[in-house]
């Protein structure tokens, strides 16, 4: 039997840093330059999140809906989102993720442009 996990997070979650680099260095999908975002759902129940990106010179894009089940892991490319719209390379943007559920958000950025490769990672803002 399984322990009963406790729901942990937050239900809204800000990352003020994002930017995906343009340019990529070795193999692809491996080493493709991406920013993510990690997200758990520890608790007994799906959660569904929905992600908006800010820009800088337009209006926001999104919801981008993403459904997490429950007790789970879940990593989300920037880079491969695309229902509204694509998010551009190069380009700055932050991001604002609700889920109906608390939710734990991490971010993180491979920056692979050249082959000294740099990987960051922060733990999102909890609003």
């Amino acid at each position: 039997m399984h322990p009963r996990p406790t729901p942990v997070g937050s239900t809204t979650w800000v990352v003020a840093d994002g930017y995906i680099p343009p340019r990529s260095s070795g193999p692809e999908p491996e080493m493709t330059s991406h920013d993510s975002i990690c997200m758990l759902n520890a608790g007994d129940t799906e959660a569904r999140v929905e992600v908006y990106v800010y820009f800088t010179d337009r209006e926001p894009a999104g919801p981008f809906v993403l459904p997490i089940a429950p007790r789970r892991a879940f990593h989300q490319r920037i880079n491969d989102l695309s229902r509204p719209e694509r998010i551009p390379a190069g380009t700055d943007y932050c991001l604002v993720v609700t889920s109906d559920v608390p939710i734990v958000v991490q971010h993180t950025r491979l920056d692979s442009r050249q082959e000294a490769n740099a990987l960051m990672s922060t733990i999102a803002f909890p609003a």
